[in-house]
């Protein structure tokens, strides 16, 4: 990760947990949770209850235990991290006040978006969820190529219309709200490097 791919991350990071804390969310769903980082920025507000990491990589969840193992030893942890999937329906992942997906929807290709949307909005169905994912109009600033992506484990990488129209569609057929916006500092054409969308239930 490169200096300026690793500002950006942080500054993402920092968003998310302001996102979620704005939201007066008591327990909190990571899904996708890697090596923990983002938990780790959680625990350390001490503005939530509870939090749970959900994570298929078996290397990442020994990282993020690694990383979270203070909180983890404790007698009653704040934290637990599940291994599975968010493509696939989980006891242990529904009832959450607010979810997370941060930089994860581009390693899951096209054709299982979904799945992961009836697994994520049907069966966990937080009340409130906070998604990242790269803008692919921005791309040109970090020097990349048309059709180039940032990592090279993305299966795709959006501009800010496609992504536009999947969370709006995926709002209308779950029954939420869903609101967009930008994370880090925006060009006046391209938009910002990192998308963002704030999804909530209807009551």
């Amino acid at each position: 990760m490169d200096t300026q791919t690793s500002a950006l991350h942080e500054v993402r990071l920092d968003h998310v947990v302001s996102v979620l804390a704005n939201s007066r969310a008591r327990n909190v769903l990571d899904l996708g949770c890697g090596s923990g980082a983002l938990l780790q920025r959680c625990l350390e507000s001490e503005r939530f209850d509870r939090l749970v990491g959900l994570e298929s990589s078996g290397i990442s969840l020994r990282n993020a235990r690694e990383r979270l193992a203070c909180w983890l030893q404790q007698r009653a942890p704040a934290v637990e991290l599940v291994r599975g999937s968010f493509q696939e329906p989980n006891p242990a992942c529904t009832g959450f006040d607010a979810a997370a997906m941060v930089e994860v929807i581009e390693h899951v290709p096209p054709r299982d978006l979904s799945t992961l949307e009836c697994a994520v909005f049907k069966h966990f169905r937080p009340s409130f969820l906070v998604m990242t994912t790269p803008n692919a109009d921005y791309n040109p600033l970090f020097d990349l190529a048309p059709g180039e992506f940032r990592d090279p484990d993305h299966r795709f990488e959006w501009g800010r219309d496609k992504f536009r129209q999947w969370v709006s569609g995926v709002a209308a057929r779950n029954g939420y709200r869903v609101s967009l916006g930008g994370i880090g500092e925006a060009h006046p054409e391209l938009g910002a490097p990192t998308q963002k969308a704030v999804f909530e239930l209807k009551s």
